[in-house]
């Protein structure tokens, strides 16, 4: 069944700005090492892309609920695309240092932060409650095919071929992004105009989102899940040249097999959530985490890695469906901002400091240091979450939280 012309126009926005993400994803580290092979560096520009969530996630999250979401969207993506744009120039004229090359993903962090917060509180009024699982399936699918399918070994490629190429690429598709939302006809209801201080909006949603038991875990859980997994993928570039022996082209091409797996997961995630429910799929993932960082830490072989990303890829996708459509639903509109920003601050931050650990780490014991460090964090947080995904986790999803 169709999901209607506005929702289209804001999916083709997402799946174009995906695909220079996608690109960037694969040239970003391949720059940084082209300068320097210490993996402190190279993970310290995945950090400085997540340090904005950090700093500005929950603040951001309360300016989205004064505004007009469609607006903040095309800010959003124009603000990207300058900042890139201005990256590929400096490629360009070979001025691109690392404290640049920081200053610009730090920048290109800001936009990040408004457009994905913008982002999940507009999808609602898209589309109907009850086709929310596949609204966000079918933007979980096209982050998979253009980010992490298509996005990567392009990118690889075009740098490879001009090392400025990949960057302008990601630069033109926010401006024509950005153009897309534009078009979007919805007209958004009116924005409370109770005049409140912004520090107390904020203070609401952090309330709302600590007394909500379930969603206050989940975001718990997804911070350290994202810790400890960009604790590896801040130096995978790394991984995959001395573990793996691979070179540029087969890291782009090791990026993108756990997309064929998310691109399985798109087609059954929703009805997967219907036959098993959210607790069975959650915990199912949880298990997958881990035996993910203990399989790429054991393995010297590409075709097993690859394989193993893969299986991680369908998890993913489906953990991302289960849990966005959940706060979508019990989340209230008017605090859908704020919520996600507080959520974005456990969930983008811990990446942040997770890349931060990663390349310490990484440094200190060894290239597949950070894989066995994620497994046992894993492991315990399994233990210590498993009743919480259980029987209370579908009680307070069927009476959702005012």
């Amino acid at each position: 069944m169709p999901l209607g012309r506005d929702f289209n126009r804001f999916w083709g926005s997402y799946t174009i700005s995906a695909l220079g993400d996608g690109a960037l994803l694969a040239a970003g580290p391949l720059l940084v090492a082209e300068r320097s092979l210490d993996p402190a560096l190279v993970a310290g520009a995945a950090f400085v892309q997540q340090l904005p969530f950090l700093l500005l996630a929950v603040l951001l999250g309360a300016v989205v609920d004064r505004l007009p979401r469609k607006p903040v969207l095309v800010a959003a993506s124009l603000l990207r695309g300058v900042c890139i744009g201005l990256l590929a120039l400096a490629v360009t004229t070979d001025t691109a240092s690392i404290p640049v090359i920081y200053a610009a993903l730090f920048a290109l962090g800001c936009g990040d932060v408004l457009a994905s917060n913008a982002a999940q509180a507009f999808i609602p009024g898209l589309v109907p409650p009850a086709d929310l699982p596949r609204a966000n399936a079918r933007i979980f699918g096209a982050y998979t095919v253009s980010d992490q399918l298509i996005g990567p070994p392009l990118g690889a490629a075009l740098f490879v071929a001009t090392a400025a190429l990949p960057f302008a690429l990601d630069s033109a598709t926010f401006f024509l992004a950005a153009a897309l939302v534009a078009g979007i006809a919805l007209r958004e209801p009116p924005r409370e105009t109770v005049p409140t201080k912004l520090r107390q909006e904020i203070a609401e949603g952090v309330r709302w989102l600590w007394n909500h038991h379930v969603v206050r875990m989940l975001a718990v859980t997804l911070c350290i899940m994202n810790a400890t997994f960009m604790g590896t993928m801040a130096i995978y570039v790394l991984y995959a040249k001395q573990r793996l022996d691979l070179g540029p082209t087969g890291y782009g091409l090791l990026l993108t097999v756990s997309a064929v797996g998310g691109l399985v997961g798109t087609g059954f995630a929703a009805r997967l959530e219907e036959r098993f429910g959210a607790s069975v799929l959650l915990r199912a993932g949880l298990v997958i985490e881990g035996l993910t960082h203990v399989g790429l830490a054991s393995t010297t072989n590409a075709y097993v890695a690859g394989a193993i990303m893969a299986v991680f890829g369908v998890h993913a996708l489906v953990w991302g469906v289960v849990t966005v459509s959940l706060r979508q639903r019990v989340v209230p509109d008017a605090l859908r901002g704020r919520v996600n920003g507080v959520y974005q601050l456990f969930s983008v931050g811990g990446a942040a400091v997770g890349a931060l650990l990663g390349g310490w780490i990484a440094r200190e014991w060894g290239i597949t240091a950070p894989f066995w460090f994620a497994a046992a964090v894993i492991a315990v947080l399994t233990v210590g979450v498993w009743r919480t995904f259980g029987r209370r986790l579908a009680r307070e999803v069927s009476a959702p939280a005012e």
